[in-house]
């Protein structure tokens, strides 16, 4: 597994992004209307991005950590055998499976396998 990104929730989007990239020298990616917020996606050097998001549907804070893993079902498998938290199963997404895990301390841990 490799670390992908960190989803961090946010109260002011303009502000966040001002201090990623202005401050952190993260470069802008995409971003996205969901209902009821906004997603916008940051790169950082080498492999690692932020995702933020604006929503008043969660509390400010880290969200989660998104893993990539080349076998979503090998890892769920491998996860399972060692007692993990299995929150989501792996579903089809826009991008290809993913599936979450929950840590010890209530931290999402997201799978990702890319496909597309």
């Amino acid at each position: 597994m490799k670390i992908r990104y960190a989803t961090m929730i946010v109260d002011d989007m303009q502000e966040s992004v001002d201090f990623y990239t202005k401050t952190l020298d993260f470069t802008f990616d995409e971003e996205f209307d969901v209902p009821g917020g906004k997603i916008t996606l940051l790169n950082g050097d080498g492999f690692a991005g932020i995702e933020l998001i604006q929503s008043d549907a969660f509390e400010t804070g880290i969200y989660s950590i998104g893993m990539d893993v080349e076998d979503i079902n090998e890892e769920i498998e491998k996860l399972e055998e060692k007692g993990a938290n299995i929150a989501l199963m792996p579903v089809e997404t826009q991008v290809g499976y993913m599936a979450r895990v929950i840590d010890p301390n209530g931290i999402n841990i997201v799978l990702v396998q890319h496909t597309r």
